[in-house]
């Protein structure tokens, strides 16, 4: 029944800028910690960001820290992660994440088991 859906990817510049977006469905998760992860090496999920359902307190990979934005639309069942100053090290299937059970509190924003309900992830590749 729940569905997250991630959108935006594509073929960036180094420099340039991608908006991904992650709308959600058959469930609403306003006051659901969200999150964005990308495969790394050595990893099997690298966090990238998360923000609470406030939309005031958000966390950032040190690797993006700078670049990367995270926000959310409630009104849309909607999470976007704005990514700017682009670097080809950035090229990643990028996966956005739910936690609807408070985890997150508890054990952490930088971890994927914290989470609940992946997307199926959109594909972000930035040219050298």
């Amino acid at each position: 029944q729940v569905q997250l859906v991630e959108s935006g990817g594509g073929l960036g510049q180094a420099g340039g800028s991608l908006r991904l977006s992650c709308a959600a469905s058959g469930r609403t998760f306003s006051r659901y910690t969200m999150g964005w992860f990308r495969p790394a090496p050595g990893k099997e999920r690298e966090f990238v960001a998360a923000i609470r359902w406030s939309g005031g307190t958000t966390y950032y990979a040190d690797s993006v820290k700078g670049r990367f934005a995270i926000s959310r639309d409630n009104a849309k069942n909607t999470v976007y992660l704005q990514m700017n100053s682009l670097k080809p090290e950035d090229t990643a299937v990028y996966y956005c994440t739910v936690d609807p059970l408070g985890r997150t509190t508890d054990y952490g924003y930088n971890r994927p088991s914290s989470y609940n309900y992946w997307g199926q992830g959109t594909q972000v590749t930035v040219a050298s």
